[in-house]
């Protein structure tokens, strides 16, 4: 007969020197609003809250106040969002980055940003420790800690999940409701969202099977594509140096850009994934993803780059995609080779100026249309018509210097099989 799981108990409080100030990474939600009281009564410390807006368009007032109620000594929120959209999601769209065919990294690429500024916090404060709500199973965890340790080397991170006696968000739900913390998550509707102005992710509870099909209702940047306009929509895109600048002409800050695509591609069900990827732990998990205007923007990158960037740049740019996206998924903004990779990725994109034309429909987004002052497509090389500057008979001594391996490798084997 298996036996039981043992119950983790709690270590003696005493057994637990105080600490001074702890700056906690705060959302406002189950797991960091009973960190926050936790930490207090564990550690009889002072808890600084830092809630950074990266347009995840919550009442940033009420979660002010809830911090206050709650315990915090101290509460920072801060309007993140051109930062996040111009320093740290356009670098990662030049890259095209996109972890295991199909995420968008959204929820990976807003944790370097903020862990950088929950240090920045910490500095001024004058506080040795942070914390975050990250469990010990994810990835976060990892990326909210690469973090600190590339920024402060010195600063000390205390992880509740590792330590405390709670197992699951059952357990943190008596917690909040014994202690009178407001909270919003149920026993009934318990699977986790974050959001931000890349994307909506969402994991846990009923999306730990995954044979179950994620609820309609639970998609809340999306329509479903049956439910879409039966009628199709055209946009335009301008890129300069690779980041988008303007649709259908009109200029717009990053963070606008991105939340006027989102409202785009949600309208026209367009962004959703269903994925089972493969955390950095070691462990398989599900997460469902909403990324309209990320997916608008991918596809309109890569069809702007199909025009003017050099083959063989391409290319070798393509062979590093996979290795920048387990970067930012497994937390290396901040290491060396990250930075490597992204001045090597700038450098290509210097030409990656002009427009594209997308359709929007029922899900979908399609490049119809591509143009640039610095272009390489030549309408009189490609065209099957009569056209200058290309001599077909050139491609008779091309075809034969390249096959010529070939030829002389069948002629080896035959050679050895007569023998």
């Amino acid at each position: 007969m298996k036996k039981p799981a043992k119950k983790r108990t709690a270590s003696p409080q005493s057994s637990r020197p105080p600490k001074n100030k702890v700056v906690l990474a705060y959302s406002g939600g189950l797991d960091t609003s009973v960190i926050l009281r936790w930490l207090k009564d564990t550690y009889q410390c002072e808890v600084i809250t830092f809630c950074a807006d990266l347009g995840q368009g919550e009442d940033l007032h009420a979660i002010q106040r809830k911090a206050i109620a709650v315990g915090a000594s101290k509460v920072y929120v801060e309007d993140l969002r051109e930062e996040f959209v111009k320093q740290y999601v356009f670098p990662m769209l030049r890259a095209n980055a996109i972890y295991e065919g199909s995420y968008l990294l959204g929820t990976s690429i807003a944790r370097p940003l903020i862990g950088k500024r929950q240090i920045e916090i910490a500095q001024k404060e004058g506080a040795a420790f942070v914390s975050h709500g990250s469990t010990g199973k994810g990835n976060d965890q990892v990326r909210f800690e690469l973090a600190y340790a590339a920024l402060a080397p010195d600063i000390q991170v205390i992880v509740p999940w590792r330590e405390w006696e709670f197992t699951s968000r059952e357990d943190l739900i008596a917690y909040a409701k014994k202690h009178s913390i407001p909270i919003t998550v149920t026993k009934a509707k318990p699977y986790s969202m974050d959001l931000n102005l890349l994307h909506i992710s969402y994991e846990g509870g009923i999306l730990e099977d995954p044979w179950v099909a994620p609820p309609e209702e639970m998609f809340k940047m999306t329509v479903s594509p049956e439910r879409a306009p039966n009628k199709a929509e055209s946009i335009e895109i301008q890129f300069k140096n690779g980041d988008p600048v303007a649709i259908d002409g009109k200029r717009l800050k990053p963070a606008a850009l991105l939340h006027q695509l989102n409202r785009l591609g949600g309208k026209h069900g367009i962004g959703r994934v269903d994925l089972v990827e493969n955390r950095y732990v070691g462990m398989k998990a599900r997460g469902v993803y909403e990324t309209p205007g990320g997916t608008i923007l991918q596809i309109a990158h890569r069809g702007l780059e199909s025009i003017t960037m050099d083959r063989e740049v391409l290319h070798l740019r393509d062979s590093l995609i996979s290795r920048y996206a387990e970067l930012i998924y497994n937390g290396y903004w901040f290491s060396p080779e990250r930075t490597m990779l992204q001045t090597a990725i700038d450098q290509a994109q210097q030409e990656v100026t002009g427009t594209v034309r997308l359709t929007l429909y029922k899900g979908n987004c399609t490049v119809t249309g591509r143009r640039s002052p610095q272009s390489l497509y030549r309408k009189h090389l490609a065209t099957f018509e009569k056209g200058q500057g290309f001599d077909q008979r050139d491609a008779t001594g091309f075809i034969r210097i390249n096959a010529l391996r070939l030829a002389m490798q069948t002629t080896r084997n035959k050679k050895n099989d007569r023998t």
